[in-house]
């Protein structure tokens, strides 16, 4: 990563964010921690080159809205500029399709990889390409499931469990369906 590089962290309502970025846009954004410190000390071990600072504008409104989705607010991240130049062209790929992924609906890794031409087997690489999201919420990845809507893998702090928490603010369940028919008991 080039020198250029920043970082800070923020409050929400459900703790502390960090995000850093360079000129180009947002590279990395961190789900919340429960202390400051901790949202500091990741941000420091994903971005080791970057310097603590104040956000430029764009930044300040990415804030804004991680703040608006975890106080439960809907809210769209689709026009937050990201910089991504240290992916490979298919993971960017994906995060452009796992981006249109609105509030409140889900789709699978498999879904995702039929999207981008591939076959079912590359399913893996989208499960891979989620896992090391460098901007959890911007891409939202809490959104991509594994196959029969199944919550898979969270690679944030707090994991399936966060994973979950994040789905249900928006509306999304993942318990399965009420019996629509009563056994007769014999």
């Amino acid at each position: 990563m080039p020198a250029a590089h920043c970082y800070t962290v923020f409050e929400t309502a459900a703790g502390w964010c960090g995000i850093g970025w360079s000129d180009a846009g947002v590279a990395r954004f961190h789900l919340p921690e429960k202390t400051a410190a901790a949202a500091e000390r990741a941000m420091q071990r994903r971005m080791p080159v970057a310097a603590a600072g104040d956000p430029p504008p764009a930044v300040a409104a990415a804030i804004s809205a991680a703040r608006r989705y975890f106080s439960g607010e809907p809210t769209d991240f689709a026009d937050i500029v990201l910089d991504l130049d240290v992916e490979d062209d298919f993971f960017r790929r994906v995060y452009a399709a796992a981006r249109a992924v609105g509030w409140g609906r889900t789709t699978t890794y498999g879904t995702l990889a039929k999207a981008l031409g591939a076959g079912p087997e590359a399913a893996r690489d989208v499960g891979q390409a989620m896992a090391r999201n460098p901007v959890p919420l911007l891409i939202p990845c809490h959104r991509v499931l594994a196959a029969g809507g199944k919550i898979g893998g969270f690679s944030a702090p707090g994991g399936s469990a966060a994973k979950q928490r994040m789905l249900a603010m928006e509306g999304v369940s993942l318990a399965p369906p009420p019996a629509r028919q009563a056994s007769f008991g014999f």
